[in-house]
């Protein structure tokens, strides 16, 4: 296992500079929960020439819909969403200056694009990992959309959030360089 990175957010230009594809991270600080019917509102009003509902420069979004909160508990299991349904949406994010985005499973080629010109970070989260991911989650703040439930934007603060760099600024991506390992131990 290589060694884990801890950095913290906002993201600045210098710390995804230092993160390649396949890097474990630990991410502290705040974060914002959106899913596609978020995605899609915040999308319409950048096309109406409205703000967004919050500043996303520098900023991270979580792909996540968390279950109910139980008594004592700060948020329930807080699983990743699969990211590519946000695609749609992702580059217009990017190019508003979102630095980076967590999630699960494969990019299109426009999100890598967006990724490497405007130098921002996917990164994968363990899918049935869901009540290990909430325990890093200190704090949670409505932020938005409250009538999406699940998918409202919230602002999470997290210690320590566990990931895996799938995308880095140069455009590599974890999930193609693992399949050509495998795929190359296969054929010897």
């Amino acid at each position: 296992m290589s060694e884990i990175k801890y950095i913290t957010t906002p993201l600045t230009e210098e710390t995804v500079k230092d993160l390649y594809a396949g890097d474990f991270v630990r991410i502290t600080g705040p974060i914002y929960t959106a899913r596609d019917a978020a995605h899609k509102r915040m999308y319409e009003a950048l096309g109406r020439g409205e703000a967004l509902p919050f500043d996303v420069k520098g900023n991270v979004i979580y792909y996540v819909g968390p279950s109910p909160t139980k008594p004592g508990e700060v948020v329930g299991s807080a699983g990743p969403t699969t990211s590519g349904r946000m695609d749609k949406y992702t580059p217009t994010m990017i190019e508003q200056g979102m630095k980076g985005m967590i999630g699960k499973g494969f990019r299109n080629d426009a999100v890598v694009e967006a990724c490497k010109k405007h130098h921002a970070v996917y990164f994968v989260a363990i899918g049935g990992a869901a009540a290990v991911i909430s325990q890093s989650i200190r704090s949670e703040e409505m932020v938005a959309f409250e009538d999406l439930g699940p998918e409202a934007i919230r602002h999470y603060e997290v210690v320590d959030f566990p990931a895996i760099v799938g995308i880095d600024i140069e455009g590599n991506d974890v999930y193609k360089l693992e399949i050509a390992k495998y795929a190359e131990l296969l054929n010897k």
